[in-house]
């Protein structure tokens, strides 16, 4: 593929992306609001410049599933999809919306299309997400005590590479986790100890994670949504570790040992 265009390019995996298929050489295109090819998907006037000679994209979702399914269809040329996605995405209802209208919207295009379906990443706790709470030395969440196999952005990034740049993997859906489930307890545990500091991870019910998140100001129907990702891993449908960094990168994924030691200390 001789023009990749990568939506959220600015992201957590799209940057990365965006730094992978340079570093190979590979013709490239970032698109986001902030990069030099402007894409908003709220503003369809800016479509126009992305999809024009586009043979392979990137596609992160908007949580509008109207958008994304009128973007597809315009994006009728295009010959490969990589579309990044949630595991466990059937389960969660209303949630991920977006997600799943991107995954229907690839696979009726008719364009070859490849799915990442990534657990929790890594890098939710040291960026934007749980980085603050984190650093106030306390995080309240309702994860319960199953496990998670955190998966960290740089081999999300490096199966989208892979995928983008090579044939021999339309068709399939990747699931895409770490080597081994942690409980969000023992994540900050090993965080804290990475860190050096004193940092509580308190267990909260559903109904008191609700009451926080709209004392803090977060709509209603998003505190929904975040209570219902909460609700899926507690029921366990996203604990057991998956081999699809090592399908397609022939190496084990990140450690979230390692992850914490790069990024906490």
């Amino acid at each position: 593929m001789n023009d990749i265009v990568i939506l959220g390019a600015t992201g957590k995996t799209g940057r990365r992306v965006v730094e992978l298929l340079r570093a190979e050489g590979r013709q490239i295109r970032p698109a986001s609001r902030s990069s030099e090819v402007r894409f908003d998907w709220s503003d369809a006037a800016t479509w126009e410049g992305v999809l024009t000679g586009a043979r392979a994209m990137y596609l992160v979702a908007p949580e509008d599933p109207a958008l994304v399914r009128d973007f597809v269809k315009q994006a009728d040329r295009v010959e490969r999809f990589v579309v990044l996605s949630g595991r466990g995405l059937e389960h969660v209802g209303e949630a991920f919306r977006g997600m799943a209208a991107a995954e229907e919207a690839v696979r009726e295009s008719g364009a070859e299309w490849t799915i990442l379906r990534a657990n929790n990443f890594n890098q939710n706790f040291d960026e934007y997400t749980w980085r603050a709470p984190l650093l106030a030395g306390r995080l309240a969440l309702p994860a319960g005590d199953v496990p998670e196999p955190f998966v960290d952005v740089h081999d999300i990034a490096a199966v989208a590479a892979r995928v983008l740049a090579e044939g021999g993997h339309a068709g399939r859906v990747y699931e895409l986790s770490g080597p081994r489930g942690l409980t969000f307890g023992e994540a900050v545990r090993v965080i804290g100890q990475a860190a050096g500091r004193d940092i509580e991870y308190v267990e909260l019910t559903p109904e008191a994670y609700r009451a926080e998140l709209l004392a803090e100001g977060l709509p209603a129907e998003a505190a929904d949504e975040l209570g219902a990702l909460f609700a899926v891993l507690r029921e366990g449908h996203l604990a057991e570790p998956t081999d699809g960094v090592q399908r397609v990168l022939g190496r084990s994924p990140v450690s979230f040992e390692d992850y914490a030691a790069r990024a906490w200390t």
